[in-house]
């Protein structure tokens, strides 16, 4: 997966004549800070120089991953076009980008960014991105959601892995009034990000929410420490990334975990890959998590017919149709 065009022009732009050794090392220290998940009070993005090292070697991977589970959501819902979108935690507006991208005619989106820095070059970014309607506000996710209106879509996208756990609870209950649809979470695909999905996920189900993905059910999740819940997209790297990284590789496999959760019920998949799948001469095995609330590998083979002609075609983090 790429940035889109505009997005990935503009980035040039902004980071068209910075020395390489400067770039190099701010992208180490911003990728040190999120490695180690520190919640020290400090914004991971406070400086220009920090934005700019996203810019170059994390804005393709987030993106991927935000517009991976968003197409996640609309196999879920093919009939749902959200009109606003409320993003908190914006960044330099991935989420906006993906949703511009997907939804070319939603109307209004709300960004909720602490880092004047961060604003700075979104704003800057987000002139090409749509022609809806977009505002900038500056605010820290964990107080200043009290004068915010409901929206269509609501997200957090690397966002959670910042905040003290104690404060979470509160945050997701005040991010599921602001949803008038669809809320949706993403996080690192590692195992601490899994069990705050779910967490998340538990909170929003007795709030009454109903799971569109990944889950196929709203049962507790079958899978147990140390395997954990997660998925990849694999990022093409620019010449610029893989010169801040040191990476020969001109790709990279991000992983991340999501959940999304509706106000609207839908009918659930039979069951969603898991695992990387296992092909074989005429088989192909796959780790599903399944509609009743289980986690099974199914051998396929050429007895099965058109569903084994399904079932190889499917990837890490597709649904298997029935």
């Amino acid at each position: 997966m790429e940035l889109p065009a505009p997005l990935r022009q503009g980035v040039e732009r902004l980071l068209d004549k910075v020395p390489l050794p400067v770039l190099k090392q701010a992208a180490k220290t911003l990728s040190d800070r999120y490695r180690a998940e520190l919640r020290d009070g400090r914004l991971h993005m406070a400086e220009e120089m920090a934005v700019k090292a996203y810019l170059a070697t994390r804005l393709p991977a987030t993106y991927a991953a935000v517009r991976a589970s968003l197409d996640a959501l609309t196999d879920a819902r093919p009939d749902y076009a959200p009109k606003t979108l409320l993003d908190v935690g914006a960044g330099p507006g991935t989420v906006l980008w993906a949703t511009a991208d997907l939804w070319q005619d939603f109307e209004q989106a709300v960004l909720l960014e602490a880092s004047a820095a961060v604003r700075k070059v979104g704003e800057a970014l987000a002139a090409d991105a749509t022609t809806a309607r977009i505002e900038w506000l500056a605010g820290d996710i964990t107080i200043d959601l009290a004068d915010l209106k409901p929206a269509d879509l609501v997200t957090a996208a690397y966002v959670l892995d910042e905040i003290a756990p104690a404060s979470l609870p509160k945050l997701i209950g005040r991010l599921w009034q602001l949803t008038a649809d669809t809320l949706l979470i993403v996080e690192p695909g590692t195992p601490a990000g899994w069990q705050r999905i779910l967490a998340v996920r538990r909170q929003l189900i007795e709030a009454g929410a109903h799971v569109l993905a990944p889950c196929p059910h709203d049962a507790p999740c079958p899978l147990a420490a140390p395997d954990w819940c997660h998925f990849s997209r694999r990022v093409a790297r620019s010449r610029l990334h893989r010169l801040a990284k040191d990476a020969d590789v001109p790709w990279e496999d991000e992983k991340f975990i999501y959940v999304a959760a509706s106000r609207q019920p839908t009918d659930p998949p039979w069951g969603r890959v898991i695992a990387p799948p296992k092909s074989g001469s005429g088989k192909v095995l796959l780790k599903l998590c399944q509609e009743d609330g289980s986690a099974a590998e199914k051998l396929f083979s050429k007895r099965d017919g058109e569903t084994f002609k399904a079932a190889r075609r499917l990837d890490w983090g597709d649904v298997l149709p029935e």
